[in-house]
């Protein structure tokens, strides 16, 4: 993967740190919610994601959220958000920093 690759993916990640699950107070990057980020030469980017519950009620909310903030960074000319379930999100995802601020570390 070439730097201008890497760059774009950084800035995505730093993009998707700025979405929140408005029920708890981590960006949903930490909270382990991002399964890949895969952009393609042609400023195609894949996101495939997860929801805390297939309940959730930002369901709709947040895959467009995510959508937004990465569809508005330079070098990005199409965003595709998947959803899955599989496998479940559980509290392992959560990094290191998510556990320090839930008070989990």
């Amino acid at each position: 993967m070439s730097n201008e690759f890497l760059g774009l993916e950084m800035e995505i990640v730093s993009a998707i740190r700025t979405v929140y699950d408005p029920e708890i107070p981590v960006n949903i990057y930490d909270l382990g919610l991002i399964y890949e980020v895969n952009v393609e030469g042609d400023g195609k980017v894949r996101i495939v994601m997860t929801l805390t519950s297939p309940n959730c009620p930002v369901a709709d909310s947040l895959p467009e959220e995510v959508r937004e903030v990465v569809a508005d960074l330079k070098g990005v000319k199409d965003v595709e958000v998947n959803m899955t379930f599989d496998p479940p999100w559980s509290r392992d995802m959560l990094s290191d920093e998510a556990l320090l601020e839930l008070g989990l570390l």
